[in-house]
């Protein structure tokens, strides 16, 4: 079961990317739902900074797992990032670029409009 899927914007959610296909439920979308714990809401814009940062967390995003099906992330794909790890990563200075209209309202519940603004590019 997903939630109404708007943006920030109040507006109707728009594809984050579908290759490579994100989403929680790999949809292309930054869909949530009751079962969608850590809030892949945040339509982001991969850099190598942002990679960087995720890795040294204990989440790597940039190393291929073919036995998932996902073929790892490079500087210039778009990603639904969970909620508080862009939240995380704005506070180090390292915040990726977000797309607006494809950011699930439900990011705003941790992460305010105003903070989004900042990394916006639309």
């Amino acid at each position: 079961m997903k939630l109404p899927s708007l943006n920030v914007l109040g507006q109707t959610l728009e594809p984050c990317s579908t290759d490579p296909v994100t989403g929680f439920f790999r949809d292309g979308c930054c869909n949530t739902g009751p079962m969608d714990r850590g809030l892949h809401t945040v339509c982001a814009l991969m850099t190598a900074e942002f990679l960087a940062l995720s890795k040294y967390l204990g989440n790597d995003l940039s190393t291929p797992r073919p036995e998932y099906g996902f073929q790892g992330l490079k500087p210039g794909d778009q990603w639904c990032l969970c909620a508080s790890r862009f939240l995380q990563a704005h506070d180090e200075g390292a915040a990726p670029k977000v797309r607006l209209a494809a950011t699930h309202q439900a990011t705003l519940a941790i992460v305010p409009l105003d903070v989004l603004r900042q990394y916006a590019t639309d």
